[in-house]
């Protein structure tokens, strides 16, 4: 949920070098042969908690982990790869999307699901309810989501209305459509650190990807995860302990807040609160993700406001080794993580059926 706030200070600028910034892309050629094959293809075998990165990105380019460009070329392979089962299996996956009520945040980033989710070449189906449905005509919806064939991934957009209960709409969703990670089965296999996860939730996912597309190490390193909810600060902190980082999780109560968040080599921010985190917290040439996005107003702005993450990014830029920029950063990775567990349904069904 975006919160509005006085603007207070000079409005933090991007360096100049992050509108250059171009992450160099590799061929995709042999990975792509493994998709043209379907008698060679791996059907999610392998562990979706550490993602082995198709191209190499140069880190000497400048601190900016960039989720708008890594984002586009996941795309670009997803969509390589949905053309491959296309042609074998004559299908495609399908993703359908529960809108309940008219947020305006809500509504663009259903509009930007869909859109996306198109441009890989995956059906969408939108489902726009009112805000005064029942819970339980919402329940019938997702109950007809779950026998559709041709769905293979639902997400219900949150928040959801006061009158209907969130924990029983996500657990109504088939755990094997659950493509946002949030049903009890796929949390309890995220948190039982031997068991290979299932959908993982889309955006930690996204913080772990860009990590690894930036080739950043996790493994040894001092890891801070601020915030604690259910959506982003668990489940980040469970996948980098599963990449055996030391992971510390600190919260509105953790006492000495500033020195343990120095410690950090690499800091997930994810508290919500606008430019909260100052520069002189962090360690020097550690690794931020900035997860949050948070509306301030701005009178110099035609919008009249201005987006910002958690952290005071002006403090932060010339101190940090990288950082994700806001917006542009965790965003992206969270839509292309949703399409990529999509596709991933699909394979899982292709591969029970």
């Amino acid at each position: 949920m975006m919160m509005m706030t006085d603007a207070r200070k000079k409005k933090p600028t991007m360096p100049s070098g992050f509108q250059s910034f171009s992450p160099r892309i590799l061929p995709q050629t042999k990975r792509f042969t493994r998709w043209i094959s379907p008698l060679r293809t791996s059907l999610s075998n392998t562990s979706c908690f550490r993602s082995v990165p198709s191209c190499s990105i140069e880190t000497n380019q400048g601190k900016i982990l960039d989720g708008k460009a890594i984002a586009k070329q996941i795309r670009k392979e997803l969509e390589e790869k949905v053309n491959a089962l296309y042609q074998y299996y004559a299908m495609r996956p399908g993703l359908a999307v529960v809108l309940v009520g008219n947020r305006k945040d809500s509504q663009t980033y259903v509009r930007n699901k869909g859109r996306f989710a198109k441009e890989v070449g995956l059906e969408s189906f939108t489902h726009h309810l009112p805000e005064s449905v029942t819970e339980t005509s919402l329940l019938e919806v997702i109950d007809k989501l779950n026998e559709d064939p041709r769905v293979h991934g639902i997400l219900v957009q949150l928040p959801l209305p006061g009158h209907i209960s969130t924990e029983k709409v996500l657990q109504r969703i088939d755990v094997s459509k659950d493509v946002d990670g949030f049903h009890a089965e796929n949390v309890g296999r995220l948190c039982t650190l031997k068991r290979e996860p299932g959908f993982i939730p889309c955006t930690p996912q996204g913080c772990l990807e860009l990590l690894d597309r930036y080739n950043i190490p996790i493994q040894g390193k001092h890891a801070v995860v601020l915030g604690r909810s259910n959506i982003v600060g668990i489940p980040t902190a469970m996948l980098l302990l599963r990449r055996n980082a030391t992971v510390q999780i600190c919260h509105s109560y953790t006492e000495n807040l500033p020195t343990e968040v120095s410690k950090a080599d690499i800091l997930v921010a994810a508290i919500g609160k606008p430019e909260w985190v100052s520069g002189n917290w962090l360690k020097p040439n550690s690794v931020v993700i900035d997860v949050g996005i948070n509306a301030v107003q701005d009178a110099n702005s035609s919008r009249g406001y201005r987006l910002v993450g958690d952290v005071r990014w002006e403090e932060a830029y010339p101190r940090v080794g990288f950082i994700t920029p806001v917006p542009g950063g965790v965003g992206p990775m969270t839509i292309a993580m949703l399409l990529k567990n999509t596709v991933k349904a699909f394979e899982n069904r292709i591969k029970n059926n």
